[in-house]
């Protein structure tokens, strides 16, 4: 998700999207415990984008 995107949404519609990205990390991180994923810099790629999300988030 670009930064463009992040900012044409609305305040509770990043707040929604904050709470996916967030499940979402924390089910990439419990899969590579188990077993190493294919690509681990998803991980850092969904750390980045839950912080862009919450820095849009507080400027609004």
């Amino acid at each position: 998700m670009k930064n463009t995107e992040i900012r044409s949404l609305s305040a509770s519609e990043i707040a929604e999207r904050v709470v996916a990205e967030q499940e979402n990390l924390s089910k990439l991180k419990f899969a590579h415990s188990i077993t190493p994923i294919e690509n681990p810099n998803r991980i850092r790629e969904a750390k980045r984008l839950v912080a862009r999300l919450k820095t849009a988030l507080a400027s609004k």
